[in-house]
């Protein structure tokens, strides 16, 4: 709080406390913990054998095969959370009043984005917070400082991407039908359909598909997951670890996570500060 304007953290405060407190949230949160603390229990069983022969053996490898509840469960509550964050306000005539204040736009626009980020984010970093428990009771092993940090860090930031597109595509819609069929859409595109992406992009370029241990296709594979929200927060938590190389420098990684971070930020104050209510 000390860290954040009063007004801009009473904003935040508002609509995070407000959401809680919703139907929304009533009905995703036991969605969110069979996913993300049910998977890390599932995972950390020392007698699961995943496709392919694999068995996650440590902490990190739990907390990535883990990482699906975040992408199926968490991106799309945050997406439900905030699909109507400008859009409802705008049509009920709310908006016009709040933007009338003399609070700066901009100022309201981090209020706003901090608010339904916050809104799914605490919850989500939470259950996170159980599964690594979790994983560390049933492995009896433990894990790293900075491979928990990193793993929250890329928690947060998968959140916050699909939080700020959903509340982007509300600046643009004036009904919540347009706002909430643009961010399902958009979560359904690189959730289930970008490996029909990956793999015709790959078709054309003449890498062969199909083949186990293919390097072209898995460096491909890589390369082509920057352009996606899902795939930048698994880089992220490839990085701690050892055993994987998609031949992506992490250092790439870590640029495209402020790349998805920095553009939809700037844009969606962008758009709060040019909207007519």
């Amino acid at each position: 709080m000390m860290l954040i304007p009063v007004e801009i953290y009473a904003i935040a405060r508002r609509i995070c406390v407000a959401k809680w407190k919703s139907n929304r949230m009533i009905i995703m949160l036991p969605i969110l913990i069979l996913f993300i603390p049910g998977m890390a229990w599932g995972f950390s069983d020392p007698d699961v054998m995943l496709p392919g022969g694999i068995t996650p053996d440590n902490v990190p490898e739990v907390l990535f095969y883990t990482s699906l509840g975040v992408v199926f469960a968490g991106t799309m509550c945050g997406v439900l959370l905030s699909f109507d964050g400008i859009s409802r306000d705008r049509f009920s005539g709310v908006l016009e009043v709040k933007l009338s204040q003399p609070m700066p736009r901009s100022s309201q626009s981090i209020g706003i984005a901090l608010g339904y980020w916050a809104a799914i984010l605490i919850p989500v970093w939470t259950l996170w917070l159980i599964s690594t428990i979790i994983a560390m009771y049933r492995l009896e092993a433990s894990v790293e400082i900075i491979d928990m940090i990193i793993s929250f860090i890329g928690v947060a930031l998968v959140l916050v991407w699909y939080v700020l597109f959903s509340l982007i595509a509300s600046t643009y819609s004036k009904d919540q039908g347009t706002s909430i069929a643009f961010g399902v859409g958009m979560w359904f595109l690189f959730t289930f359909l970008w490996a029909l992406v990956t793999s015709m992009v790959a078709f054309a370029s003449g890498v062969e598909i199909g083949e186990v241990n293919n390097t072209e296709m898995i460096k491909l594979e890589g390369y082509l997951d920057l352009l996606s929200p899902n795939g930048v927060f698994h880089h992220l938590l490839e990085t701690t670890l050892d055993d994987v190389d998609r031949g992506v420098p992490r250092l790439i990684s870590w640029l495209s996570a402020l790349i998805w971070t920095c553009i939809p930020w700037y844009w969606f104050k962008f758009r709060l500060n040019q909207i007519k209510p």
